[in-house]
């Protein structure tokens, strides 16, 4: 038998047998992968050392506009899109999209000058002597362009040009364009308010939340078709149109011309993004005559019927107050407003006194800046001291500049029993008839409701007469000033005007900056260059609003007044009778 112990390694042989040495193919093959796998590991410490470089890079070094390095090291977090601006009928007039946004890792683009011509070849807009500059930098990050569309995003990563990448974004959108740029105004690049409701809503916007408007889209775009024509008719340098409800001080439309393509509003001329119906201030010249006739009437000074002497023109120190078409008489309130005589509003002025004019102007709103939810909002300039010429002059509207908005809202409360309510951009459709202030009384407001319709029918506002609405308003021309005198070759023709006039729903303002007309034709007027634009505006909206038109002919105002208000269309008749 064989000793178990000689099946036992000996000392000089190890446990597992010989030792094999590997030669031939195996030894080469060996040598390969050890040599890959040092390639591979020397890959992998070169691409973490890219990565901690570009943290250092974009945590110390990032420029204004880059990613936030906060944003790489805190947990992701959903991003909250800007909230929208939409009309009072849900139509959409800003939104935010997403997006991309070409930057570049400079170091790693190989050729800087074929990158810009193949970048140029499929992206013009970007400009080529920028995009150059910033990848001759040599920064790890830089922007090349910001918002492409989605066929530029394509077709730009399509170029697969080395170091060139993109950055999740949104991007503003405004479907309506131009037509409601000076009210939802604009943001920058980065999506920050820069001007309108825009930026006077920065806060809630940012925080996701939309903002309802109380702009009719289709108003808005019946208004600026209408200016626009006049505009070009009569060669004005600007219009502003305005439209609101009288029961709740809601702007339906808000247009001011020349206006601006929001996606391009830095490079807008400045007249045009300037909103002149909120911002400008101006002499609005005889539409002034409606507060100071209601003035007259409600501090029971005159009544309609009672007459002031406008036979010649009134002398005041230096100063001399004369009627454009005068009718060398004695004129009652009701013909000094229907033929808006300056003479005649002076005196009545006089009568008031400045202390309590200033006083009835100050509850009408008009010695302080609008109400209204804009950033850019224009202050009135209000004579200081408010001297007794002061007086004269305001009541026919020189001496005293306003916005147009402001214009709007007072007339609101003449027209609208004697409330003032402030105007507002902000949706109030569920709200019915907004609370406000009084102002005056109802019966002077009834009164000043009867004499605007007088205008219509019989005065200088003839030409806003609308077939089928009752129309009231007034006219207005004043000349600018001019250092310290005035051009009389360069007016403001307005109109202001509410409809319809029995029951005011809606206060219309049309305005044209400088329209010309040849001399043959005379002066362009209010009423001859923008009653008949509020015509239209009227017609237009009055069905778009539901007001059925009055079938054949309107009731006659000397026979039956307005709300019902016997006596004064009575008198006024009899008193004519006795001139």
């Amino acid at each position: 038998m064989t000793d178990p112990s000689s099946r036992m390694p000996s000392a000089s042989q190890p446990p597992c047998g010989p030792a094999v040495r590997i030669k031939g193919r195996a030894a080469e093959a060996l040598g390969l992968g050890r040599m890959r796998l040092r390639v591979t590991a020397a890959v992998f410490v070169a691409a973490f050392a890219a990565v901690a470089g570009r943290l250092v890079d974009v945590t110390l070094f990032h420029a204004a506009g880059e990613p936030a390095a906060a944003a790489l090291a805190a947990p992701v977090m959903e991003t909250v899109s800007r909230g929208e601006i939409v009309d009072r009928n849900g139509m959409l007039l800003a939104t935010s999209l997403p997006t991309a946004s070409l930057f570049a890792d400079a170091p790693l683009v190989p050729d800087v000058e074929e990158a810009v011509l193949r970048l140029n070849s499929v992206l013009p807009e970007a400009d080529p002597q920028a995009v150059r500059a910033a990848l001759e930098t040599g920064r790890r990050f830089v922007w090349l362009h910001r918002g492409l569309t989605p066929a530029e995003h394509h077709d730009v990563n399509a170029l697969g040009i080395p170091g060139f990448g993109f950055e999740d974004e949104e991007r503003r959108y405004y479907p309506a364009g131009a037509l409601t740029a000076h009210v939802v105004g604009f943001t920058d690049i980065d999506g920050h308010g820069l001007a309108g409701i825009e930026r006077r809503f920065e806060d809630q916007l940012v925080a996701g939340e939309s903002v309802a408007l109380s702009l009719d889209m289709r108003a808005q775009a019946v208004v600026r078709d209408a200016v626009q024509a006049a505009v070009d008719e009569f060669s004005a340098i600007g219009g502003i149109g305005v439209v609101t409800r009288v029961r709740t001080g809601e702007v339906l439309a808000m247009v001011s011309l020349p206006d601006f393509d929001p996606y391009t509003a830095g490079e807008a001329p400045e007249d045009s993004r300037f909103n002149r119906a909120v911002l400008g201030v101006y002499e609005m010249g005889s539409t002034f005559k409606v507060f100071n006739t209601a003035m007259t009437l409600d501090y029971g000074v005159a009544g309609l019927t009672d007459g002031y002497d406008a036979t010649h023109p009134l002398r005041f120190g230096r100063f001399t107050i004369s009627d454009y078409h005068g009718r060398g008489r004695w004129l009652t309130v009701s013909e000094i407003f229907m033929y808006s005589s300056n003479i005649g509003s002076a005196r009545m002025a006089r009568a008031v006194g400045t202390e309590r004019q200033r006083e009835f102007l100050e509850r009408l709103g008009l010695t302080r800046g609008s109400p209204i939810e804009l950033p850019e909002v224009g202050w009135p300039m209000v004579p200081d001291p408010w001297r007794e010429i002061n007086t004269m002059t305001i009541s026919f509207g020189h001496g005293l500049a306003v916005s147009p908005m402001q214009l709007v809202s007072a007339m609101g409360a003449v027209v609208g029993d004697g409330i003032y309510r402030a105007p507002t951009l902000l949706d109030r459709a569920d709200e019915g008839s907004v609370p406000g202030v009084r102002v005056m009384s109802e019966e002077t407001s009834r009164q000043m409701r009867w004499l605007m319709r007088l205008v219509v029918e019989e005065g200088t506002g003839r030409r806003a007469d609308a077939p089928g609405y009752m129309v009231g308003g007034k006219t207005g021309t004043a000349e600018k000033a001019v250092g310290r005198g005035y051009d009389g070759n360069a007016l403001l023709s307005s109109f202001i005007a509410a409809f319809p006039i029995d029951r005011p729903e809606y206060v219309v303002l049309v305005m044209l900056d400088e329209p010309q007309l040849p001399r043959s034709e005379g002066r362009p007027t209010g009423g001859r260059v923008a009653a008949p634009v509020v015509r239209e505006i009227v017609e237009r909206l009055g069905p778009l609003f539901g007001i059925r038109p009055i079938q054949g002919p309107l009731p006659d105002i000397r026979e039956a007044g307005l709300d019902g208000a016997p006596g004064a269309v009575g008198q006024l008749a009899s008193f004519r009778t006795a001139q």
